[in-house]
């Protein structure tokens, strides 16, 4: 069962908080009947993610046998059969797309279009310089309209922009610690890397950070963010997303172990209170009224 589990990536799906992201910002947070509906959809979104995660793993077998730490994933290191794996994957994403159908029809085709682009990932997309980026990114920007269509939440360009940028940033964060790693060990980890060095990858970050950076504190100062949230004193926040972000760089390029973004968000006390912080702040600037 500790394969299976380990399989299905369970700590990955913190990542389907994201879903609740557009409720927060309308400041309904802590309606029950949102969040009772967001819940469900965040574990319909889990089980199709888990069977995506699936798919990728009995797909990279081979290539995850020679990585440094994919090649003790369950499928690579023969935990777990290929037959079982694909019946997981038929479990998962059956039963994923089910729930998504009970709750709204726009759910549902969205979950489904996450499905297909990842399968379409899994099977040559991710092959493609840049555009692999982009597909990864693009799957946090479906958990957020995902959120807001279940909650009838119009979900604005300003949320939208930053959430990209956002997942971009973390992805090719990511991509930077797989060229590390073929440095350390001489192997290509994975194919695309070979569109890739260091050095555009450092010069993306921080392109992105920058930009996050300016788009955070517009959208903050924004007339009509100030006019729905009835305060000036937004901006204020933009201080915790700075440091959030000085904080990944650092992570990124002194300590050097940004290939797990689940990890680092779980894990390092800094990041954590870098949220905490935001998220405690803007809480009283939006909620305490």
């Amino acid at each position: 069962m500790k394969p299976i589990i380990k399989l299905l990536r369970i700590k990955q799906w913190v990542k389907n908080l994201f879903l609740f992201i557009p409720t927060f910002f309308a400041g309904n947070i802590f309606e029950f009947s949102q969040l009772s509906v967001l819940a469900i959809g965040a574990f319909a979104f889990s089980l199709v993610a888990s069977g995506v995660y699936v798919i990728n793993d009995y797909h990279d077998r081979k290539i995850d046998q020679i990585h440094p730490k994919k090649r003790y994933r369950p499928i690579a290191s023969g935990e777990i059969s290929g037959k079982t794996a694909l019946i997981l994957v038929l479990v998962l994403i059956l039963a994923g797309l089910a729930i998504a159908l009970t709750l709204k029809l726009e759910f549902f085709f969205i979950l489904l279009a996450y499905f297909m682009l990842n399968l379409g990932y899994c099977f040559g997309l991710k092959n493609i310089p840049i555009l692999d980026l982009f597909i990864v990114a693009s799957g946090f920007l479906l958990r957020v309209y995902s959120g807001g269509v279940l909650v009838d939440v119009f979900v604005s360009h300003w949320l939208s922009i930053m959430i990209l940028l956002l997942a971009l940033f973390i992805v090719i964060a990511k991509r930077r610690d797989d060229l590390v790693l073929h440095e350390q060990t001489g192997q290509n980890l994975r194919e695309v890397s070979k569109s890739y060095n260091v050095e555009f990858i450092n010069s993306c970050l921080t392109l992105l950070s920058s930009v996050i950076l300016v788009a955070y504190i517009m959208y903050t100062v924004s007339p009509e963010v100030s006019e729905k949230f009835s305060s000036d004193y937004l901006f204020a926040t933009s201080i915790f997303v700075m440091a959030g972000i000085m904080r990944y760089l650092q992570i990124t390029f002194v300590e050097k172990r940004s290939g797990s973004p689940t990890e680092i968000l779980l894990t390092d006390k800094f990041i954590l209170l870098t949220i905490l912080g935001w998220v405690i702040s803007f809480y009283l600037i939006i909620y305490s009224k």
